[in-house]
């Protein structure tokens, strides 16, 4: 499994930028700064080709579901303009994709830029002869497409964190868990103990965070997703909620489609590489005990083979009726600041 999720990271970005799809990768510079919210996109693309089964190609990629969420938020905000009104503002937003459809191309490609006109960008041009063939090459290479804008939103809290770091949950987290992680500093420090730390951003009507914990690896039966779940029912039960004898736990069931009654609900999970480095990523759903209140939650567990111990990053989000993607997102993206070095 390590060596096929490895082969598989590699063949994203082999597939998209060489030969086998025709593309062009270029970086460039700029001083100006780019625009836009998080997981906001600029598509250019002309009416007659918005109108075609190319356009609807684009909706389907960059407007499907976020996984994780159980109510629907497409992957990217998608702002459609006509190619004359693509200047000034526009031009500098942080994730663009022009389409460019013109019969002297000989086959569909790719051509993906960063910093082209604002920093930090990732500027996307999809090149075809006509509609239907630049159509299915979208289609065709909808991962591809997928796995470098969300990775140029990814850099940008990585490159966050790294330069706006809180030295204090660094050495925390450093002499608790054996881990370097350079979080950013605007979380506050919930709670803490020799096996787990809380920490979150709280505002009046949401909340961000993620708890780490840790507990001796016994085996291959440490990682099944029961394992998990029952271990992170046993540490979220410390996450205390609004009111008396009210704490977090995992969802085990839901509604059915018409409401009237619970149908059994489990988390999936799936192994993949960060860097060299395998973790298990579990979606589901959390809960409050003896209390209205819930979201959804992503963790990411690995083993520290120097202390023998599995190390899990719980991450979750309230923030009822409104949108979550943005704040589960910046979670997920910690874990790709995550590394176990050797002892200092």
């Amino acid at each position: 499994m390590r060596n096929f999720i490895k082969t598989f990271a590699v063949a994203v970005v082999a597939i998209l930028f060489m030969g086998g799809c025709k593309s062009l990768f270029t970086l460039t510079n700029s001083g100006e700064t780019a625009t836009g919210t998080p997981y906001e996109l600029v598509l250019v693309c002309p009416q007659a080709e918005w109108q075609s089964e190319l356009g609807d190609t684009l909706k389907a990629v960059l407007k499907q579901p976020v996984k994780e969420l159980m109510q629907y938020e497409p992957m990217f905000d998608v702002m459609r303009i006509l190619p004359n009104n693509f200047k000034s503002l526009t031009e500098r937003h942080r994730n663009i994709v022009v389409v460019d459809v013109n019969p002297s191309f000989a086959e569909p490609n790719i051509e993906v830029a960063y910093d082209k006109t604002a920093t930090p960008q990732i500027f996307i041009t999809l090149k075809g002869a006509d509609t239907q063939s630049l159509a299915k090459y979208v289609s065709d290479n909808r991962d591809n497409i997928l796995y470098v804008l969300e990775k140029a939103e990814r850099d940008r809290t990585v490159n966050y964190s790294r330069a706006y770091f809180s030295q204090y949950f660094r050495d925390e987290i450093y002499n608790k868990f054996g881990m370097d992680l350079p979080l950013p500093d605007n979380y506050k420090l919930r709670t803490t103990s020799d096996d787990m730390i809380w920490i979150s951003q709280e505002f009046p009507m949401a909340s961000q965070g993620f708890f780490i914990y840790k507990y001796p690896y016994e085996g291959k039966q440490s990682l099944t997703p029961e394992a998990l779940v029952k271990a992170r029912n046993r540490f979220a039960s410390r996450i205390p909620g609004p009111a008396d004898g009210s704490y977090m736990s995992t969802v085990d069931e839901i509604p059915n489609d018409d409401g009237t009654d619970y149908i059994p609900f489990t988390p999936e999970s799936r192994a993949l590489l960060i860097g060299d480095r395998t973790w298990i990523e579990m979606v589901g759903l959390w809960d409050v005990e003896n209390y209205f209140m819930g979201g959804p939650y992503v963790s990411y567990t690995t083993v520290n083979k120097a202390t023998n111990e599995v190390v899990t990053i719980d991450c979750y989000v309230y923030y009822p009726k409104t949108k979550k993607r943005n704040m589960l997102r910046a979670l997920q993206h910690l874990v790709y600041l995550v590394d176990f070095p050797a002892k200092k």
